[in-house]
């Protein structure tokens, strides 16, 4: 690092397991070298709902709470299977379900986990009895309506809904648009309703994929609820028009009065435990001028003011030899990130990557002119440094704050903390040009946690309020009607319905995960809930857009995609037939992000395209079969939700 011609040479990712304290300790650490070449994960998942929240609602998190979820009376869940990616999530709304809530699930597929939900944990049955018995069942039904949307259908559909209920109220029909709140709070509501009204029905169905009495269900259920909020996942975000697609589903919510509500507003559905924590500790390459400010009065030094690079900016930088040194801590880099040929070109021509790493992973095997694999502790093991055992803390999805501490003996009494690891190569590489006691933060974490409370707004007396109530809420102006916008009022947006003219032979791709695999570790090749088993090579088609091209079940192919002239392939995938929206298609990640090409990125937030990768067929040389189960992919077809007539 020191032998850098500029600081802006080196790039610091993080992955959204890192914990509050390591995280701050990483932006500080890269900032007092000079720069603020801080990528992240969040770059790559949730970064257009960080832009569109801020633009609209003057807070880039979801403005809900898990007891909020708990007292609604609808929920909508937009691109995401909580069964796979977020199962603790099935509680809540099985909760909500249980006081009466209705659900409504937009996705491409029809995810079984949204239709139906068995709960195995005992301590939510009163009666000991009740839980055999609910494992011996069918299971709860969760979604009231499906709507099986089109691959970035979303503000199509969205925008029907909102046609749908201008028109009830036109008709005298209960619309639940909130006229009060509207003029009180908002600004752009004539602009959005011109837009909607403007906007074809034709139009409307046929970019959704969506039928007009399915869009007009979900109309009546909102129009008869009081209480809404909508949840998103990446199926919303990781698309061109990304920002527009949350922006819509904030101004589905604005209408009604959904914003600042007990039992209605946003919900930004993560997955790592502390993917959102990481960017309130600072790790982000555009930091505002406040944080710049209480981190020089609290460290004594002049951080870089110039804007530094995120995720998609930094593979250019590595490819074109602008960083010459990627460090990061934990994650799977190479395995998360878009074009993999790119991307490991990118990461080969370093003159050093570095790891800071939990468990091995592929990004260890693609490397620059040197590695270092620097192991350290994972959080389930004690972390007991100079002053005694210490503990983490991380931030959820409803922005709490909890404690997160390891109870088991470490795997060798020779790991590091990532703390210790950080503040020992700050204290090493920064020398007399810090003021800082490194070594110091590294004995006690108390101190950290100190230093955060006078940085960063809402962790004001961290320590003792951790200590005197074990967990506590950070701020969210949006939840109480604050909206710090740059007019101070919430922003409804217009949006315009995107188009893809498709030729007759082009699917768009969406990736997704197995039910076998937490963001890019594999633990098994199965996917049962998809009814797919023992292999992973495999697309998910429309059976009518099979026959239309005369593809069969478990035939093999290479799928192509294509970008601006630009050509990828991906070979032997294994067709399976799905009650996926037609002229759509769906396979696994990490296999499949060769495909997403990178310069396919989202507008304004710079986020990848995995979700809408526009793709052709055609037959493998191969033929070696890949097994999946059409009996158990039937089954669960049967067990859905039906489409409305």
């Amino acid at each position: 690092l020191n032998g850098l011609d500029s600081p802006d040479q080196a790039s610091f990712y993080t992955s959204g397991k890192t914990t509050n304290e390591p995280a701050f300790l990483l932006q500080l650490f890269a900032r007092q070298l000079g720069t603020n070449n801080l990528p992240d994960c969040s770059n790559m998942c949730h970064e257009s709902s960080g832009v569109a929240l801020v633009e609209t609602l003057g807070v880039g998190k979801g403005a809900a709470t898990l007891e909020d979820m708990e007292s609604s009376e609808l929920i909508f869940i937009f691109g995401n299977n909580p069964g796979t990616n977020h199962p603790r999530m099935l509680t809540s709304l099985q909760k909500a379900k249980d006081q009466g809530a209705k659900i409504i699930a937009v996705n491409p597929l029809p995810e079984v986990s949204l239709m139906h939900v068995t709960n195995p944990n005992p301590q939510d049955y009163r009666n000991p009895l009740e839980l055999p018995i609910a494992l011996l069942g069918h299971g709860q039904a969760l979604a009231d309506l499906y709507l099986p949307v089109r691959v970035n259908g979303d503000v199509a559909a969205i925008k029907g809904i909102l046609k749908e209920l201008f028109e009830r109220e036109q008709d005298g029909r209960p619309s639940a648009i909130d006229h009060k709140f509207i003029q009180t709070y908002t600004e752009g509501f004539d602009a959005l309703r011109a837009d909607v009204e403007a906007a074809s029905w034709d139009e409307i169905i046929e970019e959704s994929g969506l039928s007009r009495a399915e869009i007009n269900a979900a109309a009546e259920m909102y129009a008869n609820s009081k209480k809404t909020i909508c949840g998103w996942c990446l199926g919303i975000t990781q698309q061109r028009n990304g920002v527009d697609n949350v922006s819509m589903i904030v101004n589905l919510l604005l209408v009604g009065g959904n914003i600042g509500r007990p039992g209605a507003g946003t919900v930004c559905i993560r997955g790592h435990s502390n993917v959102q924590g990481d960017r309130t500790m600072g790790i982000w390459e555009r930091p505002p001028k406040g944080f710049l400010d209480a981190l020089a009065k609290e460290f004594n030094f002049d951080p870089p003011k110039k804007w530094g690079y995120d995720t998609v900016e930094t593979l250019h930088a590595m490819f074109n030899g602008d960083v010459k040194v990627f460090f990061a801590i934990s994650g799977n880099f190479l395995s998360n990130t878009p074009d993999t040929v790119y991307t490991a070109h990118a990461m080969q021509k370093c003159k050093l990557t570095a790891h800071v790493s939990t468990k091995l992973n592929r990004s260890h095997l693609i490397t620059g002119e040197r590695a270092l694999i620097l192991p350290c502790l994972g959080r389930t093991e004690e972390d007991v440094q100079a002053t005694g055992k210490q503990f983490v803390t991380v931030e959820d999805s409803m922005g709490i704050i909890n404690p997160s501490k390891g109870m088991f003996a470490p795997a060798s009494p020779d790991l590091m903390s990532d703390v210790a690891i950080l503040c020992n190569l700050a204290h090493v590489t920064l020398g007399s040009r810090t003021t800082t006691n490194w070594l110091g933060l590294a004995a006690d974490y108390n101190l950290i946690r100190d230093s955060i409370g006078r940085v960063v707004p809402g962790f004001e007396n961290f320590n003792e309020r951790l200590a005197r109530e074990g967990f506590f809420y950070l701020p969210n102006a949006a939840k109480h009607r604050i909206f710090k916008t740059t007019s101070g009022k919430a922003k409804l947006t217009v949006c315009p319905i995107p188009k893809h003219d498709l030729k007759p032979e082009e699917f768009l791709l969406t990736t997704v995960r197995t039910h076998d695999q937490f963001n890019s570790t594999i633990y098994g090749l199965d996917d049962r809930y998809r009814g797919v088993f023992q292999g992973r090579r495999v697309v998910f088609l429309n059976p009518a857009d099979m026959e239309a091209r005369g593809l069969r079940a478990g035939q093999i192919v290479d799928i192509y995609s294509h970008f601006e002239g630009e050509v990828r392939m991906a070979p032997r995938f294994a067709i399976v037939p799905y009650m996926i929206a037609r002229r759509s298609a769906a396979a696994y990640y990490p296999e499949t992000n060769v495909l997403v090409p990178i310069g396919s990125v989202a507008a304004k937030s710079n986020q990848p395209v995995f979700k809408c990768i526009r793709i052709t067929l055609k037959p493998s040389d191969t033929c070696t079969p890949l097994n999946f189960s059409e009996k158990e992919i039937e089954h669960n077809l049967h067990r859905v939700v039906p489409r409305l007539a």
